[in-house]
């Protein structure tokens, strides 16, 4: 079974893949200055969404094994 944290991974991985594919395919046909910053963006602000999703747990843990302690 699926839980939430699994979902939150595959969809920003999802997110990832759609945003480079794209970002390239608009590429190949041409785009100029204001689009390549617009794709550049979309492309980083999902790999950061993707890494903060995958770490954000892993903080969660230590903090609580920290209290713990």
């Amino acid at each position: 079974m699926i839980n939430w944290t699994e979902l939150g991974e595959w969809a920003t991985a999802f997110m990832v893949v759609i945003s480079g594919a794209l970002t390239g395919h608009y590429a190949a046909e041409g785009m100029n200055a204001v689009q390549w910053a617009g794709a550049i963006c979309a492309v980083l602000g999902s790999v950061t969404l993707a890494v903060g999703v995958r770490i954000w747990p892993a903080q969660q843990k230590a903090r609580a094994q920290r209290a713990r302690d």
